[in-house]
C-alpha cells in the first residue's frame, strides 16, 4: 500500500524507509546478504572508512511508470561504476550481478515507497560500501561492510525548471584521486566548503575548470555539464578527471538516436561559454536542470535560451529522457529493469 505521503512537497532529503541491504566482506570473501530495519550502523573508532576515508557510494532511482510499474534506470552501469570505484580505492569489488540484484530486492522490499506516477518524486537508491576494522597505519582495510538505502525524494534544485545560477570559483574542486571513475567520499567532503560558500553568495552550483590550465570547462560539485550550440549540437565536456555520469551518457544517446542531433565530447574552453545557446547540468539527482546564467568573477554570461524556462533543445532532451525512464517512450534494450 503507499505510504500516505505528500508526494509533491517532497525536498531532496533522507526519509527513513523500511528496509535496507547489508552484506559484509570477511576472510577474503563476501556473505549472502541480509535484509534489515535497523538504519544505525555501529563501528569501531578506528574503523578504516573513520581514519582514512576508505568508502566510495552510487547513486540511482527507481521510478513508477505510466503503466504502474516500478521501474530502475540503467543500474548495470551503477554496479560497473562502483567496482572501478572499489578498484580505485583498495576495496573488494561487489559482483556486478549481485549489486544489480540487491538494487531490485530492496526497491521491491520498499515498493510502497516509490512515488506514484506524474507526482514529480522517485525512489532514491543508494548504494555504498566502507572500511570496518580498526586500521592505525595508512593501508587498506581488511573487511567492509556494502548497503543499500532508499528514500524518496523530490526535486534537487528548488525551484523545478527554473534555471539555475552557476559561479566560477578562484579554486580547484579537491586533491583529485587521479581517475574520473572514482566517486568516493572523500571527493564531495573536500568540495563541501565551496558548495556552502557558493550558496552564501546567491549560487545554486559551482562551475570547475581544469586543474592544470584552469581555461577549460570540467563539471560542477554534484552534476556534469551539457552545452547545446546555436546550431543544436550538443556538447559536453572531455575530461579524464571528471565522474562518468550515467545521466549524460544516456542524454547523449537520446539526442543522436531520438532527436538526430549532432553530438560532441570534445575539451571546452571557458572562453566558448558566449557561444552556447543552451547549458544544463544533468546527473541522477539532478536529471536535467537549465543553467541561465555563469558568474565568472565580474563577468556574468547569460544564456539565450532565457532565464525564466529551459532551452527548446534541452527541454526535448529532459522530455525524452523522463518519458523513457517513466514508460511514456519505447526505451533502448537493456535500460529499464523492472521490479516484479
Amino acid at each position: 500500500m503507499e505510504k500516505n505521503i505528500d508526494w509533491q512537497s517532497l525536498g531532496f532529503g533522507y526519509q527513513k524507509t523500511d528496509y535496507r541491504y547489508v552484506s559484509d566482506y570477511k576472510n577474503g570473501e563476501w556473505d549472502t546478504g541480509t535484509f534489515t530495519t535497523d538504519e544505525k550502523v555501529v563501528l569501531n573508532e578506528s574503523a578504516g572508512v573513520l581514519q582514512y576515508a576508505q568508502t566510495c557510494f552510487e547513486g540511482l532511482k527507481a521510478y513508477r511508470t505510466v503503466d504502474n510499474y516500478v521501474v530502475c534506470f540503467r543500474p548495470d552501469l551503477n554496479a560497473s561504476r562502483m567496482a572501478d570505484s572499489a578498484r580505485r580505492l583498495e576495496m573488494p569489488v561487489f559482483p556486478e550481478e549481485r549489486f544489480v540484484d540487491a538494487v531490485k530486492q530492496v526497491v521491491k522490499k520498499n515498493i510502497d515507497w516509490v512515488p506514484p506516477y506524474g507526482s514529480g518524486a522517485t525512489l532514491y537508491i543508494r548504494p555504498y560500501m566502507f572500511g570496518t576494522n580498526p586500521v592505525m597505519g595508512v593501508k587498506p582495510a581488511d573487511e567492509y561492510q556494502f548497503r543499500i538505502f532508499t528514500s524518496p525524494v523530490g526535486p534537487y534544485f528548488k525551484g523545478g525548471a527554473k534555471p539555475i545560477t552557476l559561479r566560477v570559483p578562484d579554486f580547484d574542486r579537491a586533491a583529485p584521486l587521479g581517475t574520473g571513475h572514482v566517486k568516493a567520499g572523500l571527493n564531495y567532503a573536500m568540495s563541501l566548503h565551496a558548495i556552502v560558500e557558493a550558496h552564501n553568495l546567491g549560487y545554486n552550483e559551482n562551475m570547475y575548470l581544469d586543474s592544470a590550465t584552469r581555461t577549460k570547462v570540467e563539471e560542477t560539485g554534484g552534476a556534469n555539464i551539457i552545452f547545446v550550440t546555436k546550431d543544436n549540437r550538443v556538447v559536453t565536456p572531455k575530461s579524464s578527471t571528471i565522474l562518468p555520469s550515467i545521466t549524460r551518457r544516456s542524454l547523449m544517446y537520446v539526442a543522436e538516436h531520438y532527436l538526430g542531433l549532432q553530438v560532441e565530447e570534445r575539451e571546452i574552453f571557458k572562453e566558448e561559454l558566449n557561444d552556447f545557446a543552451e547549458c544544463a547540468l544533468c546527473g541522477t539527482a539532478a536529471v536535467l536542470s537549465p543553467v541561465g546564467k555563469v558568474v565568472d568573477h565580474d563577468k556574468e554570461i547569460s544564456f539565450p535560451s532565457g532565464m525564466e524556462k529551459m532551452g527548446n533543445i534541452t527541454q526535448k532532451l529532459y522530455e525524452t529522457l523522463t518519458g523513457i525512464q517513466m514508460g511514456r517512450i519505447e526505451a533502448p534494450k537493456g535500460w529499464i529493469y523492472i521490479i516484479d
